[in-house]
């Protein structure tokens, strides 16, 4: 099974969603039965087994080393990730290939940050401040709960905001560095008309919905998909020009 590519997740983003992942857990407690409850405790402890140590380094790009600690965190997004397609992170060649893809996105993470600092880019407190809202939003308003769902996944509220800092820092060099081309007319009917032609393969019984009502959604598809292509390409050259030695 071959992978979604994942070139770089938001690394709060990553963390977000172990977290939600902890909040399921409590929710499956109160809604699911025993035997439900102890299939995730048994699919959690598969999915921990596959960390390794935060002080061991993972790999060294252009000389800065990038260790388990951050690996870890990339590690439960791409394990998620699969998850939420249906596939078991834990069953055959799929634990190493989560292993090269969570390296593949920590190098490329590792290159973007750096470049982004050659570039003089900040984050300012403002955009900052806004991020943690949201998140400390989604944790219920109480900035305790984060904390303490935070620690059940060996991590900090200053590796949180740390994470954070690094996400908005992300996002202003792809705006910077990296442009595409407008989204067509003629792209956004292509693929409206794509995915007409697969939903009625498809037999769905839902009616397509029309074009001028997922107009905006479908161009926002193309535009994330224009700009993960472009980034991938950015990143491929930054490659080139750079010393990566992978330690695993």
């Amino acid at each position: 099974m071959k992978l979604k590519k994942m070139l770089i997740p938001f690394f709060a983003g990553a963390i977000a969603l172990s977290l939600a992942a902890c909040g399921d857990k409590d929710e499956d407690k109160e809604k699911n039965n025993a035997t439900d409850e102890q299939a995730f405790e048994e699919m959690d402890k598969k999915l921990k087994e596959q960390r390794i140590d935060d002080d061991q380094v993972v790999v060294v790009v252009n000389d800065e080393e990038v260790t388990g600690e951050t690996y870890n965190t990339v590690l439960q997004s791409v394990q998620l990730d699969v998850l939420q397609s249906g596939q078991d992170p834990t069953e055959g060649d799929m634990p190493e290939n989560i292993q090269n893809q969570t390296v593949d996105v920590l190098i490329n993470q590792a290159l973007i940050l750096q470049e982004a600092k050659k570039e003089k880019i900040e984050v300012k407190d403002k955009e900052f401040d806004e991020k943690y809202a949201m998140y400390i939003e989604q944790a219920g308003g109480d900035e305790e709960a984060l904390e303490k769902a935070l620690k059940q996944e060996n991590t900090t509220i200053d590796k949180f905001k740390e994470n954070i800092r690094e996400s908005i820092l992300f996002e202003k060099y792809q705006e910077k560095k990296v442009q595409v081309d407008e989204v067509s007319k003629e792209d956004i009917q292509k693929f409206y008309d794509d995915l007409a032609a697969e939903s009625k393969d498809a037999e769905e019984d839902e009616e397509m919905p029309a074009l001028e009502d997922i107009e905006d959604n479908i161009k926002t598809v193309l535009e994330q998909q224009l700009q993960q292509e472009a980034l991938m390409k950015h990143v491929e050259k930054l490659k080139d020009a750079s010393k990566v030695d992978i330690k695993l």
